[in-house]
């Protein structure tokens, strides 16, 4: 190796990993930096490799922060490589924040939390906005035997940065991930003024990450006392979410799904009563598009939900914990069968429809949750707006009639037209089958 100051010798071992064995060489191109290459197949036969150089972040990597998407990239460039079964991600210590390391990116994210984007939260610090390097890099992808890739990135920087030492970059592979509303910000500065690629990948195959997921969701602005709340559900055309016998897979069309899974990845929690657990088994996890899996809520006061729901398997790759709001009529027994499978349980007080839904709003904003996607079913969606508890709908409508069946919304008291709920700022969505309608509610 050329461009490095030291070189110590290479570790190699083998590492099983939840996307397979990747053989793993560790190179320390200086005291106490590391670069750690995970690589499956031949790399040394001149075709180019599918590589992702990945800056070091601790924050999203180790510990899922919604803050950046660095951590979803990396799970998406290691299933990539595995699928492919030739590629490499080498992981650059040292790139912490961009290389201003952990502490000032820390110091950094106080400055974003008073109003600065991510680039002048570091101009504020007296730092650079962007410190990294890639000729190390550069250099452990030569000694591997690489000396031309297809780059994983978003980021036209590192495509420049590794010519610049040596690397042939045949392309440039976009990493689509869902926003979130903690990073929507933080992925359009990237955009807008760092030059970084669009994360809805249009240049890539497979089905487009929904921009206008985030968006559909408004203007966020949780209170102190309960989260943002947004209602989504699909119905048909005239206003059934399920036939009279229950079935409602699928109303909607696979894009009008991947924008619902868009959505849920957007929020921090999702939440449904015990009658949508025990119809429709659901995971209410993330699959449709890359993103992260919100924590789970499910309203049960009584513990009805199975041992065996899918919400407890661990089938769901990646998914958040499963927390269960009950109140006093659950048994201990029932509370610890749900606690031993992994599921949190909080007793609230409770209302003639089961979980008082104010109780149940204020936990989840007292541990955190600062927006709430609310999938049903539809007594949950009617108690919700009965009790004024909603600030967002959203609703997927299709082209479809099927006469007799469960309406979205039950009665609300409402005598007169002139005292329904008033919907405003409208959005519009077109699908490639339904039409999506957003509004702000009151």
């Amino acid at each position: 190796m050329t461009g490095c100051q030291t070189v110590f010798d290479p570790v190699r071992v083998v590492l099983p990993t939840q996307f397979g064995e990747f053989d793993v060489t560790a190179v320390e191109v200086r005291p106490g930096l590391v670069y750690l290459a995970l690589a499956r197949g031949d790399l040394t036969d001149g075709a180019p490799v599918l590589t992702r150089v990945h800056s070091e972040c601790l924050t999203g990597d180790a510990l899922t922060s919604l803050r950046c998407d660095c951590g979803i990239q990396l799970r998406m460039a290691l299933r990539r490589i595995a699928a492919e079964g030739r590629g490499v991600v080498l992981y650059a210590t040292g790139h912490e924040g961009r290389g201003i390391g952990l502490i000032n990116k820390l110091r950094a994210y106080v400055e974003q939390d008073g109003g600065a984007d991510t680039v002048d939260a570091n101009l504020r610090l007296g730092l650079p906005v962007d410190d990294r390097s890639y000729t190390e890099a550069a250099d452990v992808l030569r000694e591997l035997g690489v000396v031309s890739v297809r780059l994983l990135t978003n980021n036209p920087d590192k495509v420049h940065g590794l010519e610049k030492a040596g690397i042939t970059v045949e392309r440039m592979e976009p990493l689509r991930t869902a926003a979130h509303v903690r990073n929507v910000g933080y992925l359009r500065t990237k955009e807008q003024r760092l030059g970084h690629g669009d994360t809805a990948g249009e240049e890539l195959p497979g089905p487009a990450i929904p921009p206008e997921a985030v968006d559909l969701i408004g203007n966020v602005d949780p209170r102190a006392d309960r989260p943002y709340v947004v209602l989504k559900y699909a119905q048909t055309l005239d206003g059934r979410i399920a036939t009279g016998d229950g079935d409602s897979k699928w109303i909607s069309g696979e894009e009008e799904r991947a924008l619902s899974h868009a959505l849920r990845a957007a929020c921090d929690a999702i939440m449904v009563g015990v009658g949508t657990v025990l119809r429709d088994d659901c995971r209410l996890n993330v699959r449709l598009v890359p993103g992260a899996s919100p924590l789970r809520v499910v309203l049960d006061s009584t513990l009805r939900t199975p041992s065996d729901a899918l919400l407890f398997t661990g089938l769901d790759d990646g998914a958040a914990p499963t927390l269960i709001l009950t109140t006093e009529r659950s048994t201990e027994a029932d509370r610890s069968r749900v606690r031993d499978l992994g599921a949190g349980i909080r007793v609230l007080p409770e209302s003639p429809g089961g979980v008082d839904l104010k109780a149940a709003l204020q936990q989840l904003r007292a541990e955190g949750v600062q927006s709430l996607l609310v999938e049903g079913g539809a007594q949950v969606i009617t108690s919700l707006l009965g009790a004024g508890l909603v600030d967002r709908i959203v609703v997927g409508t299709a082209p479809r009639i099927i006469g007799a069946g469960t309406e979205a919304v039950g009665n609300l008291g409402v005598l007169r037209v002139t005292d329904g709920i008033v919907l405003r700022n409208r959005s519009v969505h077109l699908t490639a089958d339904d039409v999506v309608t957003a509004w702000d509610v009151g």
